[in-house]
Parts: C-alpha cells; structure tokens; sequence
C-alpha cells in the first residue's frame, strides 16, 4: 500500500511542480533578474527560510527546502535564456489541442528539425519572436515537452491562474494566461517557440524532496541524528577467507569505514580527503556487503544463531564435493547453457581471474547495490576500477559481478556494461536464437521491458544521481538493499555539479535499507545558480548538515597521492592535523625539479605589483601580470625537464574562466600550438576529482581593497592545492589575500618553510641561470626521474596504481559536463 502511495504521490509531485512553473511570467523573472531590480526584490515576501541542521517535521523540511528549489528553477531560466548568444527560434503549427487535469495539451508540426528539443525541455511560445530591440509581446506562455517526434512535439501548457509563492492553493488572476487559452485550441494556428532550458534534473530532485514521508528513514534525514533501535543481532559477518583479504588490502581507516557499513546502520557518512583511496574503499564496502550474511537469521518470528554441522577432515571434505559437485574436475553443466550474452537471469558470484562462475539467481543473502554520482565521468571512473580489479567473494576469489552502467556517454573503457550496449546485445541474441522469430521480435523489440530485464539481473547498478529519477527505475520489480551516492566525486569539465539535499535524495526515493554518504565537506561546495537560494544555505549537501548536526562521519585519514609538504597545510588547515602519508610517499614523489627551491614540493610566488581587471560586462576576473609569470614557470620547468610536456603531467589552475581562457589564448599566441596538447589549463572546479604531477595556481585578486571574491572560499583554496603529487606553485599578491585567515595561514606557512618568493618585475630575471643557481638545494641528491607509468606507490590496492582514486587518462575523458549537468534531458522514457 505504501508502494501505491508513493507512486500517486510521485504522480501529483510532478503535476504539482507543472502547475507552477508553467504559470509564471516569464518576461516578469527576466526583469526581476536585471542587475538594477536585484537590489529592490523583497526577498521577504518569498517566504523563504535558511537550511537548518535539523527539522521538526516533514511540514518544517517542505517548507524550507521547496521556496528555495522553485528560486533555483527561476535561476535556471535566466541562465537558460543569458547562455544563448543569439536567440533561436522554431515554429511549429497546432494540429491537435486537448485538456486535462487542468492542462492545454496540445501537438505541433513543423517543417524545422526538432532534434534539439528533448523531453521536459521548457519552452516559451509567443505569437511574435522579440528579443534585441523589438516590441515585447504581450501574449506568451511557458510550454514543456512532453514528446518529441521529427516533425511534431506534444506540449503540456497550464493556462489557468498563475500560482503566488510555490502555493497552489494561492492563485491569482492571469489576463495574458487567459489570452492564451483560446488560441491554443485553433487547429494549424502558428507559433513561435524559443527553448529556455531542460528542467529533467531538478523536476526529479523536486520528486525525490515531496517523496521524503514515503522514506523508511524520514526521521534520520529530518533529526540527522543515529538511530538508537540497531542491535549487535542486526550486524552482518563475512567470512574469514574475504575479511583477511579486505584487512590486508585496506589500511585502519577505511577498514573503520567498512564493518562500520557491516553494522546495518541506515546511515553511514564517510569523509574521503584527496588521494585517501575513496574509490578503494566504495570497492572494500562492495565485496563486503554483497557477501556478507546475518549473524542471526529470523525463524519463525524468533532469533536463532546459525546452525552448523561438525568441521569434516580434509579429505571426507573432496569426498563430499566431488559427489555433490562433479563438474569441479571436468565442466560445469551450466556452461553449456548459458547465454552467450551472459544475462537471462544468471549471476556471475565466483572465479578465478575475473573469469565469472554461473550459479541459480536465487543466492541466499543477495542484496542489490546502487552507486550514483553526480557526472558521467565520474561514474566511469568507479565502474573502471571494479572492472579493473573485480570484487572479492567469500572465498577470497576475486570476480566481476553483473552490473549495468545507466546514464549518458559513457566512456569507451566501460561501454561493455553500458545499459544501450547491452540492450543492443540482448535484442541481436533474441533475433538469433531458435523458435518463433516472429512472435520473439514483437518482443525482443520492446526496449523497455529489455532494459528493465537488465536493471533486474544486474547486482551493482551504476547510475548518475539525475539519471537515477527516470522511469526506468520505477519500471524495476526490486529495489535496492544499498545506495552508496559518491558525493565528493565532481564532474570533470568546466564547471562543478551541485550536489545539493534534493539531489542527494533523487536515489533514496527508489527505496533501500541502507546509504552511504562519500563525500568530503571542505573540497568544492555545491553550485548554486540562484544568488538568493545560496544565500539561505542552499548549496549545503546532505553530508555537510549531517555533519554539523554532529552525525558521526568516518574520515579516511591515510594519503597516497602528495608529497608530505604539501600534504603539511591542508592537513592542518583544513583537517585537523588527522592526514597521514601512506608508506614511501615521500620518496614516491620526489622530483629532479625538486633541486631549486623555486620548484619544491610547496612554494608561494609573490606578484606584489600585480593587477586585477574585470572585463567589460563580466562578472570574471583576469590578471595579466599572473599570466605572463605562470608562463616564465612552466617555459622553465618543461624546458629543463621535458618530460613534463604533457597535459597528463602538468595543470595550470586558477578560479575565474576568464583567467584560463586568457591563459589558453596566450599560451597560444606564445608558444604557437593549442594549450591543451602539452598542459591542462582549467578552472579550479573543473580539476575537482584529478591530479597531476606539477599544479600553478593563479589566484589573480590583488586588490585588498576590494576584497578577493570567492578565492576566499577554503574549499577552493583546499581543492587547488591538492590536485599536486610533486609540485604546487601558487602564484598571487600576498597582501591582498592576506584579508582571508585562510590565505594568511598559507602565506605564513610558506614563510616559515623559506618556500614565499617575493618577485619583482621584470619577472625574466627571476628565472635568470644566477639566481637559479642560488636558489639550489645543495644538501639534495637528485634523484632519477621515474617514469609514471613505472610509479610505484604502496596503497592497499590488489592493483597497483599511482593514484588512489585514478581512472582513464584525463585526456581520454573529454569535457562533458555540460551534458552532465542535464543529462537527464535525453531520457527515452
């Protein structure tokens, strides 16, 4: 029943959020959206109300979250409508206009291809196109896609009263909606249509935040805090074959991390610091929790332990299984019957080699795993490293389970367990086998049902949080056992995704027993398009409030990517001194560079006579002076160590897009070949998640009258300086970021360390062959550089890497977070 009514509930949520959106004046948001309306918008009458850390009901939790989501759905428009440099318009002529439950319904044709509408894409639809200087009309509606065929789209239109303050019980009267309504209805009436934006991702975040009464752990998420009921009797045990493994392969902290997960708690917060081995440890809690059984197990509505018979010797043992198991010496029957496609309802559990073995989908104690995270790339980079290395079962056998990858754009690394590749295998296998073709393609061609074939087979579903809201999910006959929402792992591309609450609880809505939480608070926080939803605390994530609710959270505290000088500030800074460097780190990345103490492992570049600018009509910043001294740094290091020639090898960093954009045009002009060829230039949030051997960073603020924006944000600052394994050169006017305690610390800890070089210009002489050499760190040995693919670092991996949580070479991925964000957009459902 509680089933039931989560799906109507679902069913009016989405109805809810139509009504609302539709209603609204579009032209009105754009005008209250001007820089000169920003500063007289009441915010007051909004009814908006900060994120708490806790909530005293559902009622309290709505009417916090729901304003500010609708805030963030106006910001989304205006940004929809500021990315598009020339306005592009379609036309489309009524061919059909129907109404119900409060909808215009209606069908357009139109000779334009509509291949760049997808479903729940926002529309506006006006009598006249305007924009420039034309005459604004005075009859338009919003209009969303419901359907999209090559010449004709269905749209859903509401266009009734236009509802005040996200209440759809508070209307008022709407003469240019009223206007509207007769003119849908004429039959090959023309219109012209303007795309605003894709709604897909926040109208299933809006789903998942009304679906909160149908969660089995509604309290926790309202209160944040444990729940008392769990008992040692609910805890689950792994074997000792498995428990041996996952003790030598991981180090105390993330072991903490993992029987924590063993203990069933509904709840588990686990914070991944850079180069800690988050990916690792998601790995250890996978082969943990998929074989892991009761420690009690219900019979008959009482406790009992489990019963085992007497320990058999050794050889009654063979005995036993070779009578009860011949194909132990010879073949598996069952091999000869299964699938060449593997599916049909087999799960692979055991093997050696990542060679599956076949057995009956009925294990006892199979649970069912959902891993999300926000971007495609990201996703990839977890369903890599389980391909790479497999699970572990209770044997200690390692084996790769079935799984599905769900989502857009996978990379080509993992396109073998994509959900459309294995639908195309699936539907080819159908064509070819034997029987009534006929009847078999009227169904092997019913994608959908294929696809839910799948999701049903596979044991871990990888998924990324939007994705995870589609109807594909609710098409699914089983839910999952445990969510585990990666958090900390941001897109990689231009811009971070936001990971706020509602985001967070997308997965949950689909039902589990347990979640885990992998996130790291002080890296990069969420991105907030609404200036007015990030002022009352929007952008919090789940795991932050849990935290400062004092929910207890599980740190992995053991670093394998940084050299310990760098390592040095941010652990103290930001981490309360708990970092620790894993084994051989030190020498690990030692560098030749590492001779002058201009390129140590951590040095400060002081540019106290450089200047800010603000290009005209923007909101970025720049800094010339910056630019042309990041330049001189990387001619230098390249020239004298090639080897760092690579984009794989060498960042350069900064946080405002017109800095990089600078610094990519004259890296051009200068050294006459595209940057992205020989070094990896990009925003701070666009190197969330990565790392490379040598990182700069360009602060550009220099003014400390005007302050330094959002370089004071710590968790900018923290993830700018740990994407480094070797080398991280900051470059920025020390005074002006001396305002910031953050900043200040920095500064004076590179004093202290004799790493704060105070540069004068011209900057050339800085890098003269005399003042180089004065710089030399005599008492150093040069060390050989050792070549990255021989890097060995010891991390408790059962695959060495040098990274802890690496994936495909970066410059395989692409840029795809703007697809990312909205991927969503393209669902076939």
């Amino acid at each position: 029943m509680a089933v039931d009514n989560s799906k109507l509930e679902e069913e009016v949520s989405v109805l809810r959020f139509y009504k609302i959106v539709l209603s609204w004046d579009y032209l009105r948001i754009l005008k209250e959206s001007d820089r000169k309306n920003k500063g007289k918008r009441d915010l007051t009458s909004l009814g908006l109300k900060k994120v708490k850390d806790k909530y005293n009901d559902v009622d309290d939790y709505l009417s916090t979250f729901e304003p500010l989501l609708f805030e963030e759905v106006k910001a989304q428009i205006i940004q929809g409508r500021d990315e598009e440099e020339e306005t592009e318009w379609l036309s489309g002529l009524t061919t059909e206009c129907k109404e119900a439950d409060g909808f215009h319904l209606l069908s357009l044709f139109g000779e334009n291809d509509w291949g760049s509408l997808s479903q729940n894409d926002l529309l506006l639809l006006s009598k006249k196109k305007f924009g420039g200087d034309t005459e604004l009309p005075t009859t338009y509606a919003f209009a969303l896609v419901e359907h999209r065929q090559p010449d004709k789209i269905r749209l859903r239109m509401h266009l009734s009263e236009e509802v005040k303050r996200n209440n759809t019980a508070e209307v008022k009267s709407s003469p240019r909606l009223l206007s509207m309504r007769p003119l849908v209805s004429e039959i090959q009436k023309y219109w012209c249509i303007m795309k605003i934006c894709s709604l897909s991702t926040i109208v299933r975040e809006y789903v998942a935040l009304r679906s909160i009464s149908f969660l089995p752990f509604k309290e926790l998420i309202l209160t944040a805090a444990e729940s008392s009921q769990r008992s040692e009797d609910q805890a689950w045990k792994i074997s000792r074959p498995l428990r041996e493994y996952i003790e030598s392969n991981h180090n105390v902290s993330q072991l903490e991390a993992i029987n924590a997960g063993l203990s069933r708690k509904m709840f588990l917060l686990i914070q991944g610091p850079p180069g800690t081995g988050k990916t690792q440890t998601i790995l250890g809690i996978l082969s943990a929790v998929l074989h892991a059984t009761p420690a009690r197990i219900q019979s008959k509505g009482k406790s009992s332990e489990i019963k085992r018979g007497p320990e058999l010797p050794s050889q009654a043992k063979y005995n036993h299984w070779v009578k009860a198991s011949p194909w132990l010496s010879g073949t598996n029957p069952r091999d000869a019957k299964m699938p060449k496609d593997g599916d049909d309802g087999f799960y692979p559990t055991t093997g050696n080699e990542l060679k599956p073995e076949v057995v009956n989908s009925s294990r006892k104690y199979r649970l069912r795993v959902l891993v999300c995270a926000p971007s495609n790339s990201a996703l990839d980079e977890i369903v890599l490293r389980l391909l790479n290395t497999g699970i572990r079962d209770e044997n200690d056998r390692a084996y790769n389970p079935k799984i599905v990858r769900i989502g857009l754009k996978p990379h080509h690394s993992v396109q073998s367990v994509s959900m459309d590749y294995l639908v195309e295998q699936k539907l080819a296998g159908m064509d070819f086998q034997t029987g009534d073709k006929q009847k078999q393609g009227a169904a092997g061609r019913d994608r959908d049902s294929v696809r839910a074939s799948i999701m049903d087979e596979a044991v871990i579903v990888f998924s990324t949080l939007s994705f995870s809201g589609s109807a594909l999910f609710s098409k699914v006959n089983r839910t999952f056992d445990v969510v585990i929402i990666d958090e900390a792992a941001q897109a990689v591309g231009s811009f971070s995704l936001f990971i706020v609450e509602p985001a967070t609880l997308v997965p949950l809505a689909n039902g589990c027993k347990q979640v885990f939480l992998v996130g790291d608070p002080v890296q990069l926080p969420a991105t907030v398009i609404s200036p007015v939803a990030e002022k009352f605390g929007y952008g919090m994530s789940l795991f932050k409030r849990f935290q400062r609710a004092g929910y207890p959270v599980h740190m992995l505290k053991t670093q394998y990517r940084m050299h310990p000088e760098i390592r040095s500030f941010p652990s103290r800074e930001f981490y309360a001194e708990a970092l620790e460097d894993g084994p051989d780190v030190k020498d690990n990345t030692k560098r030749s560079w590492h001779k002058y103490r201009c390129f140590g492992p951590f040095c400060f570049f002081d540019l106290h006579e450089g200047r800010e600018s603000q290009p005209s009509g923007s909101g970025s910043w720049e800094n010339v002076d910056e630019v042309d001294f990041v330049l001189l740094i990387y001619q230098k290091l390249v020239s004298g160590h090639p080897e760092l020639k690579s984009s794989s090898r060498l960042a350069i960093i900064s946080p405002y897009r017109h800095q990089v954009k600078l610094l990519r045009d004259r890296f051009r002009q200068t050294f006459g070949v595209e940057s992205d060829k020989v070094v990896d230039i990009n925003t701070v949030d666009g190197f969330q998640g990565r790392e490379k051997d040598v990182a700069i960073f360009s602060c550009v603020r220099a003014s400390k009258d005007r302050g330094i924006g959002f370089v004071a944000d710590f968790r900018r600052m923290n993830v700018g300086i740990t994407r480094a394994r070797s080398s991280v050169l900051v470059v920025g006017s020390a005074t002006a970021l001396k305002v910031d305690k953050h900043w200040q610390n920095l500064i004076e800890s590179a004093e202290r360390r004799s790493a704060l070089f105070k540069v004068s210009k011209p900057y050339t002489d800085f890098f003269s062959d005399a003042n180089l050499k004065s710089m030399e760190v005599e008492s150093m040995v040069a060390k050989p550089e050792i070549p990255l693919a021989d890097m060995e670092i010891n991390v408790p991996v059962s695959v060495e890497t040098a990274g802890a949580d690496q994936g495909p070479a970066e410059d395989d991925w692409g840029d795809d977070a703007d697809v990312d964000a909205f991927d969503g957009a393209m669902d076939e459902d």
